[in-house]
């Protein structure tokens, strides 16, 4: 199988994003590092889904975004050429499915570390600010991006409760806007363009992100078996 790859780039920063497994995503130093470890990612998506992976895997270029961002603390602000198609009823479905899948196994990651603020992680600065380093920080974070992803796309939604349920709200608040599907190109925050498309990508991606993370993190400071590989990442 090849895999179809959108390729963002800060000089040899590289993050790589596989095209029609929305929100799987491979880093490195240089393109080729990140080619050699994206089909272990789909490997580890698709187990994730509950689906066979293929035994052979090779990657393709299809778009290349060079940006000014901080590529390798996983800054990004590429629209993808696919994201500006509109969305059928189907596929607007399966997206949501999937976030929201993505949603309900970060939260179920997080609620399997019995300490979620404790952490052997050294404090490191990002882009925008300290980076997360426990259980408890990560999951705040990844849940506070709702209302930002959503308002991108002309949405209101806010941050409150679980990130499971302020994504469903979200969600809601979305299909109650007519002509939703018609997925316009949204100049948004920081010169950055947005779409449905894009925010049902993001919100995958960002899961994967900081799920990664958490469970490293838990693994690393409370031992293997202290935490659940519900995205299997141990693949």
């Amino acid at each position: 199988m090849e895999i179809s790859c959108v390729w963002e780039h800060n000089g040899q920063d590289t993050i790589l994003y596989a095209v029609n497994f929305p929100g799987a995503f491979s880093r490195g130093n240089s393109l080729e590092q990140a080619r050699e470890k994206m089909p272990l990612e789909i490997v580890s998506y698709l187990h994730w889904l509950g689906r066979e992976a293929p035994t052979a895997l090779t990657t393709a270029i299809v778009q290349e975004k060079t940006s000014a961002l901080d590529i390798r603390d996983a800054d990004s602000d590429v629209l993808f050429d696919a994201e500006r198609l509109p969305v059928t009823q189907e596929e607007y479905a399966q997206g949501k499915s999937l976030a929201m899948k993505s949603a309900a196994d970060f939260h179920a990651l997080y609620q399997s570390i019995a300490d979620k603020n404790t952490s052997c992680l050294p404090v490191r600065r990002c882009f925008y600010g300290n980076v997360p380093r426990t259980a408890e920080e990560m999951y705040q974070h990844t849940r506070n991006v709702n209302c930002y992803y959503f308002s991108e796309i002309g949405v209101e939604a806010d941050n409150a409760g679980s990130i499971v349920e302020c994504r469903a709200r979200g969600f809601a608040a979305l299909e109650r806007q007519e002509d939703y599907l018609r997925n316009p190109v949204f100049e948004g925050s920081y010169g950055e363009q947005w779409s449905l498309r894009k925010v049902l990508r993001r919100f995958v991606w960002h899961d994967r992100i900081h799920g990664k993370a958490m469970w490293r993190m838990a693994v690393k400071t409370f031992g293997a078996q202290s935490v659940d590989d519900v995205f299997c990442f141990r693949e």
